[in-house]
């Protein structure tokens, strides 16, 4: 750069190059940092980049419902002219299963009920007659492969789902990064390419920049940690971890991709669909194929890595084990011999919600734990840490005195504090995404 930035960001996905936006259009000067040669091809690239409103809770629902609107008016928000090669946001509706284990949806319905977030409550006979290769036999508990009881039906069916039709995904999770870059760009924001942080610098309690693996110093008042499956090697090495009652660990997952039954156009009719009976989540994929998930049910092993690049890559039984839960919903699904998909990390918090906060280094700020549900809220997540840069740089205690944001299209005020460091682990969470 031409002078010291304001700020250094590490990390060009989603998350943060929405960071750089925002913080570039208050006038800093920023520099994103990241090892990938390539902005969003970290593990935005790999994200399923589902774009829905239903949360447990009131303050999840309320930051997807806002960030929903930031996709809808994609090229609005960019400002990059009309000839620019923008990412798709396909807004199929989003279906979720009715069953105990989500307490039928009343919470949230009724979360959506106080946004005025639109929904509809779909019997039985709606479902099929939407996805007529459903079968809506009940299965709970999702077992494992090598339960003797796997694939046998418990008697009983569900009762319907809740229908949220502003939900869809984006169909090139990477190019929306890169779009987020070049509108940052505009305002400008500087990146840097193919380098690692090796090492936050510090100095008289408050940070001082990075150091890098060539051995370079970039100094910067202000450093942002939007690592993603890195972002806990990196509150390590800022030394931050002491007080934070939320971790967040790199977590392996695997994403079935498997074509849709013969005589059904999913990649036309389907939609996104949320199944805890089977703990299964699953969109429309190009190519009318079908992507199938976990949601994380106790059954399916939690393969917590050490190393965010020294990982297995290859597919397991757990893609056999998805794709076999998910034919049991899905009779004739197709299930084909050459494994199909997406093995990539999650950047996962202890709640699985995010941590957007400030941290016991002064300068030092996370936005961390975000993988698996935070892709569509990266619009809100910038616009909100920016506005946390500010209201700390300006000497505010956002332990003691939370920043209140007012969300904009919402016109909504929330305690910004729930997404603190320090937080009790939220009972309220589902404990699952929708990767």
């Amino acid at each position: 750069m031409s002078s010291t930035p304001d700020v250094i960001i590490i990390g060009t996905g989603v998350i943060g190059t929405a960071t750089a936006f925002e913080l570039a259009k208050n006038g800093l000067k920023t520099l994103s940092l990241d090892r990938n040669r390539q902005v969003g091809h970290g593990s935005t690239a790999g994200s399923c980049a589902i774009i829905r409103m239903h949360y447990s809770t009131f303050d999840g629902t309320a930051f997807a419902w806002e960030g929903y609107h930031y996709w809808r008016d994609w090229a609005d928000y960019l400002g990059l002219g009309k000839d620019a090669d923008l990412a798709t946001f396909r807004e199929t509706g989003c279906v979720v299963m009715k069953t105990e284990a989500n307490g039928h949806l009343e919470k949230h319905m009724e979360n959506s009920r106080k946004l005025n977030c639109p929904f509809e409550d779909w019997s039985a006979e709606q479902v099929t007659e939407r996805l007529p290769i459903f079968s809506l036999e009940s299965y709970t508990p999702p077992r494992a492969m090598s339960d003797p009881d796997f694939g046998k039906p418990n008697g009983g069916y569900l009762r319907g789902g809740v229908f949220w039709p502003n939900a869809g995904y984006v169909t090139d999770p990477a190019l929306s990064s890169q779009n987020l870059a070049d509108a940052a760009r505009q305002h400008g924001a500087e990146f840097r390419l193919g380098v690692t942080v090796t090492e936050i610098l510090q100095e008289g309690g408050k940070v001082k920049g990075v150091k890098l693996d060539t051995g370079e110093e970039i100094h910067a008042p202000v450093v942002i940690n939007v690592a993603g499956p890195g972002s806990s090697i990196v509150n390590r090495m800022a030394g931050v971890t002491g007080d934070m009652t939320i971790e967040t660990r790199p977590l392996r997952q695997e994403v079935v991709h498997v074509p849709s039954p013969e005589g059904f156009d999913f990649e036309t009719d389907g939609m996104i669909v949320s199944d805890s009976d089977i703990a299964c989540y699953s969109r429309p994929e190009h190519g009318n194929n079908i992507l199938v998930g976990s949601e994380d049910p106790e059954c399916d092993p939690h393969y917590w890595v050490d190393s965010d690049t020294d990982y297995d890559r290859n597919f397991t039984d757990q893609w056999t084990t998805q794709a076999m839960r998910y034919a049991q919903r899905v009779p004739t699904l197709g299930i084909p011999s050459k494994t199909r998909g997406v093995v990539d990390l999650y950047d996962a918090s202890t709640d699985w919600i995010p941590i957007y906060d400030k941290s016991s280094l002064q300068g030092f700020y996370m936005a961390c734990g975000t993988s698996g549900n935070q892709y569509k809220n990266a619009p809100i997540a910038g616009k909100l840490m920016a506005a946390l840069v500010d209201y700390c740089e300006n000497g505010n205690d956002h332990d003691a005195d939370p920043m209140k944001f007012t969300m904009p299209y919402l016109d909504l005020e929330i305690d910004a504090g729930f997404y603190s460091r320090k937080r009790p682990i939220n009972q309220e969470s589902s404990f699952s995404v929708l990767g």
